[in-house]
């Protein structure tokens, strides 16, 4: 048994931890900690856990309370954990970060995309991209964890395969990502009222969005090269939930059975990624509240390109999920305790 803090335990990635470390058999939850909510109890909050936990949020006095746990999730803006976190820290607890802070490798591009300083940049090499499927070795053995966001976990895991063994043009790939208000946190903001996004949608980021540089820096290590990608964001009135369709221009001798063997030969094994079967694609209602992905593709003979197709929870594999997949791996714990529930219908 090991504990575990969760610092940005309100916000909505901070809470689905708490959902899922409760019915995770290996993990007790030691303390909360909200800079909002700091004295109030979390099930006042959250109502869902009225009579399953009792217990305060605290305020961020890391220094002390780091001696009480084994690992700490960090669901908090980017700049939080890089201002705080010392050297000296990983050797008491793991670090699991929600944010971008350790996720890119050039410090420069980290701080042209997302408009801050970074606080604690030579802690940067220490950090592992906690993409499981892919990184599952090096994850093993780290104490600094950078956790996907969510856009990014379903467009790499979409494409990865293909890039890795080259059969597609990297640069002609093209991203179109849809997401649930969720995914924009829980803050209050004008934008993301119920009258702003109901029977609406639309592009946000177009050309400008953050996930862009981590998508092209984990798919360039995939292919061995330079990955340069046009990524476009989408708003759409749903809770939850990430759909991404990209399409690219096929390489000479690809076809379906080499994309299906592809995707087979990285993923088949994998009991969080489903390769749908021929003539379905991905629905987001097929993976909501769960920690899978869902995969498909069609190729395109006319154009000679191939179209993919991913779905996924952007609370629970695109954030917390991932999250606590990471942790199993790190501790030694099953892969997948705690996170095998299924997708809710309808």
């Amino acid at each position: 048994m090991i504990k575990a803090g969760i610092i940005g335990a309100t916000g909505y990635a901070g809470n689905e931890i708490v959902r899922l470390l409760l019915g995770h058999k290996d993990v007790e939850i030691e303390w909360l900690v909200s800079k909002s909510f700091e004295g109030r109890n979390f099930a006042d909050i959250y109502r869902n856990f009225f009579e399953i936990l009792d217990m305060d949020c605290l305020g961020s006095d890391l220094e002390n309370l780091i001696d009480r746990v084994d690992v700490i999730f960090t669901a908090t803006p980017q700049g939080y954990l890089s201002s705080v976190l010392k050297e000296e820290m990983l050797e008491k607890a793991v670090f699991i970060d929600l944010s971008a802070d350790y996720r890119i490798k050039d410090v420069e591009i980290y701080e042209k995309w997302y408009g801050i300083k970074h606080a604690s940049p030579e802690l940067i090499k220490r950090a592992v991209y906690g993409l499981c499927e892919v990184n599952r070795d090096d994850i093993r053995n780290t104490r600094l964890l950078a956790n996907p966001g969510c856009f990014t976990t379903c467009s790499i895991l979409t494409a990865y395969p293909l890039i890795k063994e080259q059969l597609i043009d990297p640069d002609t790939l093209i991203i179109n990502a849809l997401s649930g208000v969720s995914g924009a946190g829980r803050g209050a903001k004008v934008q993301n009222l119920f009258s702003e996004v109901n029977e609406s949608a639309k592009a946000y980021g177009v050309t400008t969005h953050r996930h862009t540089p981590e998508i092209e820096e984990q798919l360039s290590y995939a292919y061995g090269g330079s990955v340069t990608v046009n990524f476009t964001p989408h708003l759409i009135p749903m809770n939850r939930g990430i759909l991404v369709t990209e399409t690219a221009s096929l390489r000479q001798g690809a076809d379906e059975g080499s994309i299906r063997a592809a995707y087979e030969k990285h993923f088949g094994r994998e009991f969080f990624i489903r390769l749908l079967k021929d003539g379905f694609n991905p629905e987001t209602r097929f993976v909501e509240g769960s920690n899978f992905t869902d995969i498909g593709f069609k190729v395109d003979r006319r154009t000679n390109r191939v179209v993919l197709m991913g779905a996924l929870d952007n609370l629970v594999k695109g954030a917390a999920g991932q999250a606590v997949q990471n942790m199993n791996i790190i501790f030694g714990f099953d892969e997948t305790e705690g996170l095998k529930a299924l997708p809710m219908v309808p």
